[in-house]
């Protein structure tokens, strides 16, 4: 009696000890196939998922995912393709209406010398508003077609950040005399020397002073600190929490902001981003502020 009941214990043990065993290879296929199928996601390859188990399941499993995976693959080849020539279609449409507007521009100025009634002056003037307007609009969306571009040079140097901001702000002079902004600038005496993209980190701060000029109820404050961490901030009654959220995403406007494309300030987060810098913006008290930070030198 006690024979067979060694022999009924043996048994289980080693059904046990064969169960335990195979639930260690289903449990190690699930983590190869949890660890493949991620790694497929975020990168771009052609490869499937392999296991090593053959157990029907986890191979009908591994199937249904590369199956999966196939389709995902050709959605996103499609999306990138037809988002190619979106970009394209929108270079040469932009490129296309610069010439034109540029020659309404000047024939509206060569109007200016001719003789005509105040009505007529009046509606030439809203013409040339508008046309301004159509050549900045037109301006950004190919700008924005450009940066882009997998053809776009973003090669970066070293740069006193100081100076760009300088010139920058030297650049809108008129422009704040004009809405009787006098800004207050804060900079540090400190050299702020950060690997960039020059022309890109100019084109952003001319983005967000052009900004703040635009919508600011008439202040604005500039500010550069040892850190390297530089702040635009402005009152802007108008705005809200969701549109500070949202102030970034591509083509996005506040509702008083008609004449803009609401690129401008997502091409300058793509341009920080592309040299692994980053902007946010914060919304307190009416009071609206962009900071940005570069990486660095020694990040590198």
């Amino acid at each position: 009696m006690e024979f067979w009941l060694l022999v009924v214990i043996s048994i289980l043990l080693i059904l046990i000890f064969i169960l335990l065993f195979k639930l260690f290879l289903v449990q190690k296929t699930a983590r190869e196939i949890e660890a493949q199928f991620a790694e497929r996601l975020m990168t771009e390859t052609n490869t499937l998922i392999d296991i090593s188990y053959q157990d029907k399941n986890m191979r009908r499993l591994a199937e249904r995912l590369n199956s999966e995976l196939r389709k995902l693959r050709k959605e996103r080849h499609r999306f990138q393709q037809g988002d190619l020539e979106l970009k394209s279609a929108v270079t040469n449409i932009s490129h296309d209406l610069r010439t034109p507007l540029t020659a309404i521009s000047g024939y509206l100025d060569l109007l200016d010398n001719v003789e005509k009634s105040e009505a007529a002056e009046r509606y030439i003037e809203v013409i040339k508003n508008r046309t301004e307007v159509l050549k900045q609009l037109t301006e950004e969306l190919f700008r924005y077609s450009i940066i882009t571009s997998p053809e776009y040079d973003n090669s970066v140097e070293l740069v006193v950040v100081n100076v760009v901001l300088e010139e920058s702000i030297l650049g809108f002079y008129a422009a704040l005399q004009e809405r009787k902004i006098t800004p207050n600038i804060s900079m540090t005496e400190k050299k702020v020397i950060r690997k960039v993209n020059r022309a890109a980190l100019s084109r952003i701060f001319s983005n967000l002073i052009n900004n703040a000029i635009k919508y600011s109820d008439g202040d604005l404050n500039i500010t550069l600190t040892d850190a390297g961490k530089i702040t635009f901030s402005n009152t802007a009654s108008d705005l809200s929490e969701v549109d500070v959220k949202r102030l970034f995403d591509r083509f996005y406007t506040v509702e008083n902001a008609r004449k803009s494309t609401g690129l401008g300030l997502s091409i300058s987060r793509i341009l920080i981003e592309q040299m692994n810098g980053t902007i946010s913006a914060q919304y307190e008290n009416g009071k609206l502020t962009i900071c940005i930070q570069l990486p660095d030198v020694s990040d590198d």
